[in-house]
């Protein structure tokens, strides 16, 4: 049964009718909350009744009305379990429940079952009614506002493709992105259960980060090397600022993560290519400088060798030191022009794991003479690649030798696995445990001319390099002073 209370004569237009629905099963609590809803100032509320619990979940269902009084007494159902299941129905209209007494528990589950007001009726009066009712409907306005706009930034939050994250004042993530996901391989629960000095390779970045945002509450394009699920570094941009609760003391941080490897390594391949370019054109030079002279003065020796007495061990000492080392000018000039100019490239379509195989077993003896261990591992993937063979097998194997030699002899162990990553391309990777290399070496790791072995001429890791950009290929170097070196080389496929 529904009866509606006819809307009060001196309504002004200015205010907006309220539709108010009454879920009591007492006819003379209606009769009575009827009177209220009648006195002057509540002339813009009509009133609408129900009188049982099935009757009030379908009025509700329908949607109809923009405050709901719901009596906490309902047969075999009380009203709290009204007003939760009109929540689950997707009603959002404040809901008042009514209660014959004071009771501190009812009201505590009221709240948190979501009701917006909670009102005794032996106390209720018609000016507290009107007011409950309008106080009910304008902090459900707000609630819907805020809620909208949670909603419309959270959509941007969700949706950005910047990877954007909120921290804690210990700096644990509370939040994080799909991109920030996408980033680092690890999902958002996982990223609120973790410590975040798991994802730093360097946890001194990790702390230098904590006392630049704790001491000035932000820090901006802080360049640090992130670790992903599955170990890969990422060089990344953090950006971190604080949100301040009204005490003005830091509450919490964001922040945004941007990955600059790629920047990183496109910079890193225009300084290597410019610095073949240059090694090129001094090569080139040297060549036509030093050449002609050297001919000439290959060419005096042999004169000299026919004038002087070739029976004086002396002399003939003398004149094959000359000799030799004219030779060995002349083969430094020719590999310096080989490891600088670009290659003409064969490339056929060949297995990546079968030409990595080849390699290693021309270092196999070299391996077994020196008593170290040879791990592999080979991808299961189609591994194809464009490439020229032989090429590659001397840029692996400038790569492998210098690992060996790296090496203290019984102890080495020598590691080689391939892979076939997601951006087509093929990667080898060879780690060794030797002694490291400086990050200053490292630097200058494809430097012509530049080598830690007494007799190397230092041009085998810039033909490896020459051999690598001919390919469109890349080339990385982790290394660490006693935990040894890992060179990753990527071949497009």
């Amino acid at each position: 049964m529904t009866l509606p209370v006819p809307i009060h004569p001196d309504v002004t237009k200015q205010e907006p009718l309220i539709r108010v629905l009454l879920v009591e099963d007492d006819e003379d609590d209606y009769m009575l909350t009827k009177a209220f809803v009648s006195a002057r100032e509540n002339a813009n509320i009509r009133l609408d009744w129900v009188d049982s619990y099935e009757q009030g979940l379908t009025a509700v269902a329908s949607q109809q009305h923009d405050v709901y009084l719901i009596d906490y007494r309902l047969g075999s159902f009380t009203g709290t379990d009204l007003i939760q299941e009109a929540f689950t129905l997707g009603c959002h209209a404040p809901m008042i429940l009514l209660t014959g007494q004071d009771d501190l528990a009812v009201d505590q589950s009221a709240l948190e079952k979501g009701a917006a007001d909670y009102l005794v009726k032996g106390r209720i009066d018609a000016q507290l009614l009107g007011r409950s009712i309008r106080y009910a409907l304008r902090q459900a306005g707000v609630l819907a506002e805020v809620a909208q706009k949670e909603d419309k930034y959270r959509s941007l939050f969700e949706r950005s493709i910047d990877a954007i994250f909120v921290v804690s004042k210990d700096l644990h993530f509370q939040d994080a992105n799909p991109s920030v996901e996408r980033l680092l391989g690890y999902s958002r629960d996982e990223l609120q259960k973790m410590n975040p000095a798991r994802l730093f390779a360097n946890l001194d970045q990790l702390r230098e980060l904590r006392l630049n945002v704790r001491e000035y509450g932000q820090i901006k394009d802080f360049e640090t090397v992130l670790l992903d699920r599955k170990g890969r570094k990422i060089i990344c941009l953090i950006s971190v600022w604080a949100v301040e609760d009204v005490a003005g003391r830091p509450e919490w941080y964001q922040g945004i993560v941007r990955d600059i490897s790629e920047q990183k390594r496109a910079q890193q391949e225009l300084i290597m290519a410019e610095k073949l370019t240059m090694t090129g054109k001094i090569a080139r030079s040297i060549a036509h400088e030093v050449r002609n002279p050297l001919t000439n003065l290959s060419l005096a020796l042999e004169q000299l060798k026919d004038e002087l007495n070739t029976d004086d061990e002396y002399i003939t000492m003398f004149t094959d030191i000359i000799g030799r080392n004219v030779d060995r000018i002349g083969q430094l000039i020719t590999e310096m022009l080989n490891s600088s100019k670009p290659r003409e490239l064969e490339r056929k379509k060949q297995d990546f794991n079968a030409v990595v195989k080849s390699t290693l077993q021309l270092v196999s003896d070299r391996v077994k003479l020196k008593q170290m261990r040879l791990k592999t591992s080979f991808s299961t993937h189609d591994c194809t690649a464009l490439i020229d063979r032989d090429q590659v097998k001397t840029a692996l194997l400038n790569i492998l030798v210098n690992a060996v030699e790296a090496m203290q002899d019984g102890k080495g162990v020598l590691e080689v696995s391939t892979s076939c990553t997601e951006n087509e391309r093929v990667c080898v990777e060879i780690r060794d445990n030797g002694g490291g290399i400086s990050e200053e070496d490292r630097q200058r790791l494809f430097d012509p001319f530049f080598t830690g072995k007494s007799g190397g001429m230092g041009l085998g890791l810039t033909a490896t390099q020459n051999i690598l950009k001919s390919h469109k290929g890349t080339i990385e170097v982790e290394s660490t002073l006693g935990n040894g070196t890992t060179f990753r080389l990527y071949f497009p496929k």
